[in-house]
């Protein structure tokens, strides 16, 4: 730290000290230099890859033409009746409990049936229960949508790019007529596969091939590799909201179809930034099953190292 002199000659010595430090810090940085290690000459020998090889390591669809191909964004197809570009937020007027798609429910089988038995309980003792979305799985849909952060939607003649700000998230909804992939070769995903057509001023959305893995409804509803789910999306009061009628079967999990309805209003005064899950974070928030661990087991934070009596 340079100090500031007053009086007579103040500005003169306070230089002088500046210059000083200045030095001092040049000399021990050239000190560093010459104790560290010569910095090694590194070399690679690449072998080249041929146009067919690299051809092959791009996966592609069997015959027809990717969202972004310009010639199937070119293609002659009516126009869009809606466009839903823009950035969404989850309409919790009613209550932050408002995020959750029931009740009502459907009649679960013994997995949903014990997630609202035990959910309460859990909650009752200040403690998570299957927190997934704590430990970093993916939300997945639905519950990505209720996730309180907002949503852009990028719509064009092709496909919709939803990326979600909780955790960048990433859908595509496909519009460009396609059917649904081949279920012996499709990778599941937390946000499945979507596939979009028109019916007047209603977008209606079809997905299905969803992750089960930690993928879970409301407080721990489970879902099964048999999901399915539609959304039937309009947008009301001038296009300022965002209406989505979600209805989601699952024969292995409950009985018929499982409906609710959600709102969500346009939001333009904000973006979509950059957001991650990094566990070791969440191993010190409270309310996740690593944060309430680490309170009993270890009594303090490795990131701010210090004691819970302090």
């Amino acid at each position: 730290m340079v100090r500031r002199y007053f009086g007579t000659g103040g500005a003169v010595r306070g230089l002088a000290i500046g210059m000083a430090l200045a030095a001092g810090f040049t000399q021990a940085a050239h000190a560093q230099e010459q104790d560290a290690p010569e910095q090694p000459v590194i070399e690679f020998e690449y072998t080249p890859i041929s146009a067919e090889r690299l051809n092959e390591m791009v996966p592609k669809h069997p015959g027809y033409l990717g969202a972004l191909a310009p010639a199937n964004l070119n293609a002659d197809r009516p126009p869009a009746p809606i466009n839903v570009t823009g950035t969404w937020f989850v309409d919790l007027s009613a209550g932050f409990s408002h995020f959750l798609f029931g009740p009502d429910y459907p009649p679960f089988g013994p997995e949903g049936i014990e997630a609202l038995i035990e959910a309460p309980k859990a909650a009752a003792r200040n403690e998570t229960y299957r927190d997934a979305i704590g430990q970093c799985y993916p939300p997945g849909m639905p519950m990505i949508m209720t996730r309180v952060w907002p949503h852009a939607f990028i719509q064009l003649p092709t496909a919709i790019y939803m990326i979600s700000g909780f955790n960048n998230s990433v859908r595509t909804i496909f519009l460009d007529g396609r059917e649904f992939s081949d279920p012996n070769i499709v990778v599941p995903s937390y946000n499945g596969e979507s596939i979009g057509h028109f019916e007047g001023d209603t977008l209606v959305v079809r997905s299905k091939y969803f992750e089960p893995d930690n993928h879970f409804i409301d407080r721990g509803i489970p879902i099964s590799y048999d999901f399915e789910m539609e959304e039937r999306i309009r947008l009301l009061e001038g296009g300022t909201v965002m209406e989505i009628e979600f209805i989601m079967t699952d024969p292995n999990m409950w009985e018929g179809e499982w409906r609710s309805t959600k709102r969500f209003g346009r939001q333009d005064y904000t973006d979509i930034n950059e957001s991650n899950c990094i566990l070791a974070y969440n191993a010190n928030l409270p309310g996740t099953d690593l944060g309430s661990e680490t309170a009993e087991d270890r009594g303090y934070s490795n990131i701010e190292g210090v004691s819970d009596d302090e």
